[in-house]
């Protein structure tokens, strides 16, 4: 099919560098840093399925749960909201991607 019969049936948008199409990917960055208020958001965006990704408990428990770790009060509320509807095998894998997750940023650190 030649390029210009393509354009005619495809819809082409650029991304939205300011708004919602760029929160989870900034929130990433700053998690990288340690920034505990992006761990908490990300596991907003992951429990809600908003910010363009599909909704994953297992995502959002290791999120809140990360946040937790270090006293952030909501995420502890919401970890425990997130866990009733996980089954055991889900948090297991959530609790091994949070371990991951700090291995790799003391992997970073050094």
């Amino acid at each position: 099919m030649e390029l210009t019969k393509i354009e005619t049936f495809a819809k082409v948008e650029t991304a939205d560098t300011s708004g919602a199409d760029m929160m989870v990917a900034r929130c990433l960055a700053a998690a990288a840093d340690g920034d505990v208020n992006a761990y908490y958001d990300l596991g907003v965006a992951y429990s809600t399925g908003s910010h363009g990704v599909n909704c994953d408990l297992v995502e959002a428990h290791k999120w809140f749960n990360l946040a937790a770790s270090t006293g952030h009060e909501a995420a502890s509320w919401c970890r425990a909201d997130v866990s009733d509807e996980m089954t055991a095998v889900e948090i297991s894998e959530a609790q091994r991607r949070a371990r991951e997750w700090l291995r790799a940023g003391i992997s970073r650190a050094a």
